[in-house]
């Protein structure tokens, strides 16, 4: 354990940090696994809705540096070319 106090509020920070990034990762992947599912389900229309909203999601988490913007990019790549390759 931390004896400094500026060590100890580091600690306490880390906490709260991790938490919020960790429910950041989890909306990240639900917006994911709902585009996925929209696939799956052969829905072209509601598949490209949710990939709409889920390159939102995963914009703004890549902007907060919780993910890195090439893995942005690739999820966003790979998952409209999943929805184009449903349509033909």
């Amino acid at each position: 354990m931390a004896n400094i106090a500026s060590a100890r509020k580091r600690a306490r920070q880390a906490v709260q940090r991790n938490l919020h990034n960790s429910s950041l990762r989890s909306r990240l992947r639900t917006a994911i696994k709902s585009v996925r599912k929209a696939i799956a389900a052969g829905d072209s229309q509601v598949a490209r809705s949710t990939l709409q909203s889920a390159q939102g999601v995963i914009d703004r988490i890549a902007d907060k540096n919780i993910i890195h913007k090439n893995a942005a990019a690739r999820y966003k790549s790979r998952l409209s070319a999943a929805v184009k390759a449903m349509v033909s």
